[in-house]
């Protein structure tokens, strides 16, 4: 019985964060941050319709208002990234400052409709994988809190799935080598997540902060965005990814 039950507590890890991490950037009101692969540089969106273009190390390349947005993640792609607005919907800017334009949505699932946008109690994350796009819903209660799988390939876009995982109220979302990865606000969580085996894998517990963003670069690294003006850098090893 006694090897059983380690067995089973080996399915699920929770560990605590063995590095503050350094701060690289002081960004106001960081809500969300994205790496782009092509140029090795960061997203930072803020609560204030900005974002900020940094380099890995932190500095400040370019500060662009894109208007009166409530920005809540962010997806960095090589010719667009796309952005999260809370209350509003999901927002495309093109990278070389094209046309800037939002997408439709279809919330319905199951013969029920779905409130994703929501001033009070919106989208706070973002993260995409192909045609497939996720949107964390925030709430303060684990049993309403979820994430909507959005099929990119339809017209109007619309959910084909929802991810229950009882996070409250999860403001980061990333997708890195098949998994998911939220980070709680409210409980300074990192969380894990195997899309496969639909579960959660792996907790980590970070230090107070008003978490809102997560990113991976491709050197091993892990940057998080903190609401109260942070951006942190860490090793994924010392998180214990």
């Amino acid at each position: 019985m006694k090897y059983l039950l380690i067995l089973i507590a080996l399915f699920f890890v929770q560990v605590h964060a063995k590095s503050a991490g350094k701060i690289i950037a002081e960004i106001p009101e960081a809500s969300g941050i994205a790496h782009c692969s092509d140029s090795d540089t960061l997203i930072v969106a803020n609560d204030e319709g900005a974002y900020y273009e940094i380099s890995t190390e932190g500095k400040i390349l370019e500060t662009i208002k894109l208007g009166n947005y409530d920005l809540e993640g962010v997806v960095c792609e090589d010719s667009q990234m796309i952005f999260a607005v809370e209350n509003k919907g999901i927002l495309i800017v093109e990278r070389k400052r094209g046309q800037d334009r939002y997408v439709n949505l279809y919330t319905d699932f199951n013969g029920k409709h779905i409130t994703l946008f929501n001033k009070k109690a919106g989208v706070e994350g973002i993260a995409k994988n192909g045609n497939i796009l996720y949107l964390s819903k925030q709430s303060k209660k684990k049993k309403n809190a979820f994430i909507a799988v959005v099929d990119l390939t339809t017209n109007p876009f619309s959910i084909t799935d929802v991810i229950e995982h009882g996070i409250p109220d999860t403001s980061g979302l990333s997708y890195h080598e098949g998994y998911l990865y939220m980070v709680s606000d409210r409980k300074d969580l990192l969380v894990k997540y195997d899309l496969e085996k639909s579960k959660k894998v792996l907790k980590v517990k970070l230090g107070e902060g008003a978490w809102e963003g997560i990113a991976f670069d491709n050197n091993g690294f892990v940057y998080l965005a903190d609401d109260d003006g942070r951006v942190l850098k860490y090793k994924t090893k010392s998180l214990g990814l």
